[in-house]
Formats: structure tokens, C-alpha cells, sequence
């Protein structure tokens, strides 16, 4: 990343923050599927847009804390599932166990939840996690850092789609209050999306 000029670090950025919280959007809709068994399909997320933002810190917490190592795989590997086991593990405690918020997972309730810490994080997330930062370290970053030297265009397009998805993001976090308009969670259910929550 270092022979990339400013502008296509802001495009790979913008590209991260898209595509992170889409893969994660993705893996939980299937996940949730299956753990259903394979019978209802959940909306997962609180957006209009198929995004969650966790998957986002993740990505960029790996990359931060993996820049240093990314000639060792194992380690590459370790360490995303300890950055992001930890990431997982205080965002479920502190939104739910101290702020009282409504519970989006609890890892009591799933499938394959091995090593299973308070609901909040198990040993099937963090080797899914784990592979996730091998995928992101070695394959998506690598050919995003291509795609951005290659397309110099990809700079206006990359910050309007991460503006849009950012946008979305707010909107659902505290501006729908704000403007005393209903949520995407809100709008979905209305019309038939199916939503997974646990007390």
C-alpha cells in the first residue's frame, strides 16, 4: 500500500468499507439460514442496505494490526481471531450487557457455538473470523489494490458508494429519531422481511 498514491487510498478505503459489511451481510444471512434449519431467511442488520458495520471495524482492525506480519500467514491467522474474538466479544458487552440494547446474536442460541463466552463469542466466529483476515490479507486487498491502480475512476465512484452505505448507517444509528421517521428495521417488518432478536 505504500506505492499507492493518496487518491487510490481513499479508493481502496471506500472500497473496504463497502465491501467488508457486505461480505459480513452475506455470511450472517446464510449463517442464520442454516441455523434456522434451513427454513427462514432473516434480514440481518439494521440497514435499508445489505451492510453491517461491524464487519467493517473488523477489516480495518486486521489490517492495522496485521500491516507488520503479512509474509506470516499463521500469524496473519492468529491474529484475526484474537482482534476480531475481542472486537466481538466487548460490542456484544457493552451494547447489550452494559447499554441494555437489544441482543442482534447470542451465540446460546446458535449452532456450532463452541467455546462459547457469555453469548457473545465462540470458537466457530473467531475461526470463521479467522479465515476471513487470511482471505481479506492475501486476496481482496491484493486485487482491490490492483482494481484501484488500474480504474483511476474508481475514486469518485468508491466515495459515492461509501457515502451512500455511510449514510444508510447513520440514518438507522440516530438521525431517524432525530427526524421522527421510522427505521429500515421498522420499514422491513411492515412489509414482510423477518428479523432475528434475542432478550
Amino acid at each position: 500500500m505504500k506505492d499507492l498514491t493518496k487518491k487510490q487510498k481513499i479508493t481502496l478505503i471506500c472500497l473496504l468499507i463497502v465491501i467488508s459489511g457486505i461480505i459480513g451481510w452475506v455470511y450472517e444471512f446464510f449463517f442464520y439460514y442454516a441455523n434456522s434449519g434451513f427454513k427462514t431467511f432473516y434480514f440481518r442488520g439494521g440497514n435499508f442496505l445489505p451492510w453491517i458495520n461491524i464487519y467493517m471495524y473488523g477489516s480495518f482492525l486486521i489490517l492495522f494490526l496485521t500491516r507488520k506480519v503479512k509474509k506470516k500467514p499463521i500469524l496473519v491467522f492468529l491474529i484475526s481471531m484474537a482482534s476480531t474474538g475481542i472486537l466481538e466479544y466487548l460490542s456484544g458487552y457493552i451494547l447489550y450487557g452494559v447499554l441494555g440494547w437489544t441482543k442482534c446474536w447470542d451465540y446460546n442460541n446458535e449452532i456450532l457455538n463452541w467455546g462459547n463466552i457469555g453469548g457473545y463469542v465462540c470458537l466457530r466466529s473467531v475461526l470463521i473470523f479467522g479465515l476471513a483476515g487470511l482471505a481479506l490479507v492475501y486476496l481482496i486487498v491484493p486485487t482491490l489494490i490492483k482494481l484501484v491502480k488500474k480504474y483511476p475512476k474508481l475514486y469518485i465512484v468508491s466515495i459515492i458508494l461509501a457515502s451512500i452505505f455511510l449514510l444508510d448507517e447513520i440514518y438507522n444509528l440516530f438521525l431517524y429519531k432525530l427526524l421522527n421517521l421510522p427505521n429500515s428495521i421498522d420499514i422491513y417488518k411492515s412489509i414482510g422481511f423477518k428479523y432475528l432478536f434475542y432478550k
